[in-house]
């Protein structure tokens, strides 16, 4: 697909502007309009040094692009929004806003995160100016996130494994790298830029922290965003499912790095079993069952993972 495709509108203070910062946000059918009110609230604690660009990855909702196109003319960050007539994909979207910016930093911040803090751009753009890191990852977290029933066990497998202290984040760099806020030097992402060849939902910003942690340094900092998008069993269990080639590639690119991961641990013990396929199904049916203690749930979703994975790898 060509640029000529897109559809770009620019608000009043993009033209002129000469961002050292741009926020880079793709969304396919979320709604990134609570984001972009929060971000514009530091607009004049920025001044001037941060942009913001939103890709609409497809969509194809009228009504919520002409509420994001009056939320952008209406922004005083500089600010544009990209509309795709056809969804192109997580890397290739990040690879267009990447293209699109005009900052010597890029922060990649999903659609559904919440700044924990109202000094957020303000400590991103203070970093870029003082250190000019080439990437670096400010965490991730559950603070403002709902605490519905029905999120129990993505809420209590994302507190194990992604809500991570900095300091721990700090010992294991490549690990820790989402693109939910993540900051990148222009120069490293032109140096590295996301694989096109993953598709689907997972995987593709690890694979990609793999690769640039061999050239330059990871830094890891206490400047943390809440994801709010947390997923029943359900969807859940649906995205592991596309993730699982994704998982493969990485392994196959990777293979001294993902050796060390407990899920391609378990995956490989899980794939001498004769009767996965059945075994599955039973993993997904306790992830699913509402009276077992969210623990016990939780677990049962991570081996059902595993056990995808094991078809794949």
């Amino acid at each position: 697909m060509t640029a000529a495709r897109a559809k770009v509108t620019d608000n009043a203070a993009w033209n002129g502007a000469g961002p050292a910062l741009s926020v880079l946000t793709p969304f396919l059918r979320d709604d990134p309009d609570a984001l972009l009110a929060l971000l514009d609230e530091e607009a004049a604690s920025v001044d001037g040094a941060v942009e913001v660009i939103v890709l609409d990855d497809g969509t194809r909702d009228p009504e919520l692009t002409a509420r994001l196109t009056a939320r952008i003319r209406a922004m005083a960050l500089p600010a544009r929004l990209i509309t795709l007539p056809a969804n192109e994909g997580r890397s290739i979207g990040r690879n267009r806003l990447a293209a699109a910016a005009r900052g010597g930093s890029l922060l990649f911040l999903d659609s559904d995160m919440r700044p924990d803090r109202r000094r957020f751009l303000r400590d991103w753009a203070d970093l870029v100016a003082r250190e000019d890191p080439a990437v670096a990852f400010g965490g991730f977290s559950l603070r403002q996130a709902p605490t519905d029933a029905r999120f129990a066990v993505h809420r209590a497998m994302a507190t194990r494994s992604e809500c991570v202290p900095c300091a721990e984040r700090a010992r294991q760099p490549e690990k820790y790298v989402y693109t939910s806020n993540l900051l990148v030097r222009r120069d490293v992402f032109e140096a590295e830029a996301f694989d096109p060849g993953f598709s689907g939902w997972g995987w593709e910003d690890v694979e990609w922290a793999m690769r640039v942690s061999r050239r330059f340094r990871v830094v890891h900092l206490d400047n943390a965003a809440t994801h709010m998008g947390l997923d029943t069993v359900a969807a859940l269990a649906a995205k592991y499912e596309q993730s699982a080639p994704n998982f493969a590639r990485m392994a196959r690119r990777h293979p001294e790095i993902v050796a060390a991961y407990p899920s391609y641990r378990a995956a490989k013990l899980l794939k001498r079993l004769p009767a996965l396929p059945w075994l599955r199904g039973r993993m997904r049916g306790a992830a699913e069952a509402r009276w077992l203690p969210v623990a016990a749930r939780a677990f049962s979703l991570r081996l059902y993972r595993a056990a995808l994975y094991a078809e794949a790898v």
